[in-house]
């Protein structure tokens, strides 16, 4: 529902003025875990929406579909960056591998409405966060919107590129490298005359018990670890708190 996720409390006076469809990993009501995000998602059918059912079919059979490739593309990623993170013995592409054997994976289908941002009273389409994991694979429509802050604190405009998926870097990525590679800060303002907004972002997520912790080779005796170890589960839920007002761990 519209304004029941307040991902910059600090500045905003309400929440975000966009809703979103929440896909997370397929699990059965036999083997459901809340507490670890695990259970069956919500399908639309022909008795809860306006689409028949082969249509109702058609969407759940693509979601699932984007999701596999969009689990292909971010170990992908996650190779290339693990190659650039050298040390001793060498770089290995497959350092991470074994932190996503079976990692979370959430699709979220946004709509942000048309009303316009006022940051200057608080009110935002998407107030300014940075993601909770390792990597976001972001789809967007046409429209403006979308900024990142880049580190001297500038706002700068992220035009939409058809054809081109926006990357961010997450939170668990800066833990695991002690900030050489930044989780990126963005937000959403809805211009003036600016249409609905559409976006679908993939967070891509280690395991739910990886231990998150500096790799060895990004810190030392003059550059300590900055971020205590954490699971990736722990985060997600703590984070998860503090931004949703309708969540508990065992919703």
């Amino acid at each position: 529902r519209f304004g029941e996720e307040t991902l910059d409390p600090i500045n905003q006076v309400r929440g975000d003025t966009k809703e979103g469809y929440y896909i997370g990993d397929e699990v059965d009501v036999q083997h459901m875990d809340p507490k670890r995000l695990k259970g069956p998602n919500v399908w639309p059918t022909p008795s809860s929406c306006s689409m028949t059912d082969e249509k109702c079919r058609l969407f759940r059979d693509t979601m699932e579909r984007y999701r596999g490739e969009a689990i292909r593309v971010c170990m992908e990623l996650v190779r290339y960056f693990a190659i650039s993170l050298t040390s001793a013995n060498g770089s290995n592409p497959h350092l991470f591998d074994e932190y996503f054997t079976e990692p979370s994976t959430f699709i979220r289908l946004l709509h942000y409405s048309a009303e316009e941002s006022a940051p200057s009273e608080g009110v935002y389409a998407c107030g300014a966060h940075s993601d909770y994991g390792m990597l976001t694979l972001l789809l967007t429509d046409n429209n403006p919107g979308l900024q990142i802050q880049t580190k001297d604190g500038i706002w700068v405009d992220v035009p939409p590129k058809k054809g081109a998926f926006v990357v961010n870097i997450g939170d668990m990525f800066e833990r695991w490298t002690n900030g050489l590679f930044k989780s990126t800060i963005h937000r959403v303002i809805t211009p003036k005359g600016a249409k609905e907004r559409y976006s679908v972002p993939f967070f891509f997520e280690p395991n739910f018990d990886a231990l998150v912790e500096c790799l060895d080779s990004c810190c030392n005796k003059d550059n300590p670890a900055k971020y205590p170890p954490i699971t990736a589960g722990q985060h997600l839920l703590n984070m998860y708190a503090s931004t949703h007002a309708d969540f508990t761990a065992s919703s």
